[in-house]
C-alpha cells in the first residue's frame, strides 16, 4: 500500500494538520494516512498536555476520518522521536508499503538540522505542503535537494517509480495557524470552531485541557 505519514506533537491536533493530510492522500492517490503522535519530540522542550491526552485526541480524529489510521510507534517509545529511526523501523516492519512523509515547507527548510536527515530519502518520499509565509532561498541546500528530487503528481501514480527519494509538492488549502496560537485561544476561551474538529473541542472541554 501507499501510506502517508504525518508526525507531530498534535498538542492539540487541528485542521491545519487534518486538511493538508487529506489533500496529500487525494492528490498522491494514497491508500491511507497514518497519524503519528510524538512522545519525546527532538525539536521541542516539552508538550502542554500528556502523551495520553494527545493520543486520545488523535484516536478520535481517526474515528471520524476513514482515511486516517493511528500509528503509535513513536508515542510508545521512551526515546527521542527521530524521524529517520521511525522510518527505518516502519520500512522493516512493512516492507510491502511505499511511504510518503508529509511535511510543511517550514519543516522542510529546517531539515538539515534533523538527525541523519539525508537518510530519509533512502526510506521514503517527501510530500511537501506549502505553508503561508514560508519561502525558500533559491541557493539553499534544500532548494538544491528539491530541484534534484522533485517529481510530479503524475509520477506518483507510475508503478515503475522507485519507492523512495522523490519530493512531491502538494497543493493544499493550509490554515495559517499554529498549535501555540490555538492553545492561546483555548486559554482565553476564544472561539476555536474554525480550527479544531468538534471531537477535539469536546475532548478538550471534557478534560479541561489548556486552561
Amino acid at each position: 500500500m501507499r501510506i502517508g505519514i504525518l508526525g507531530g506533537t498534535f498538542d492539540p491536533i487541528h485542521l491545519g494538520h487534518i486538511n493538508p493530510a487529506l489533500d496529500v492522500k487525494q492528490q498522491l492517490n494514497l491508500d491511507q494516512v497514518w497519524l503519528m503522535p510524538n512522545h519525546i519530540p527532538p525539536h521541542k522542550n516539552t508538550t502542554m498536555v500528556s502523551s495520553f491526552h494527545r493520543l486520545e485526541m488523535v484516536k478520535l480524529v481517526c474515528q471520524h476520518y476513514p482515511e486516517f489510521q493511528l500509528c503509535d510507534i513513536e508515542i510508545n517509545r521512551d526515546t527521542t522521536s527521530y524521524s529517520v529511526t521511525t522510518l527505518t523501523l516502519l520500512t522493516q516492519q512493512y516492507p510491502q508499503h511505499e511511504f510518503f512523509f508529509i511535511m510543511g515547507m517550514d519543516s522542510f527548510i529546517q531539515l538539515p538540522l534533523w538527525h541523519q536527515w539525508q537518510s530519509l530519502f533512502s526510506l521514503c518520499h517527501i510530500a511537501l505542503c506549502q505553508r503561508p509565509g514560508w519561502t525558500m532561498d533559491a541557493h539553499s541546500e534544500m532548494a538544491k535537494e528539491l530541484l534534484f528530487r522533485q517529481a510530479t503528481i503524475n509520477d506518483a501514480n507510475q508503478s515503475h517509480q522507485t519507492k523512495h527519494g522523490k519530493i512531491f509538492s502538494v497543493n493544499s488549502q493550509l490554515i495559517d495557524i499554529s498549535s501555540t496560537e490555538i492553545r492561546q485561544r483555548l486559554q482565553q476561551n476564544a472561539d476555536t470552531q474554525s480550527v479544531l474538529h468538534p471531537s477535539t473541542r469536546d475532548y478538550i472541554e471534557q478534560h479541561q485541557l489548556y486552561r
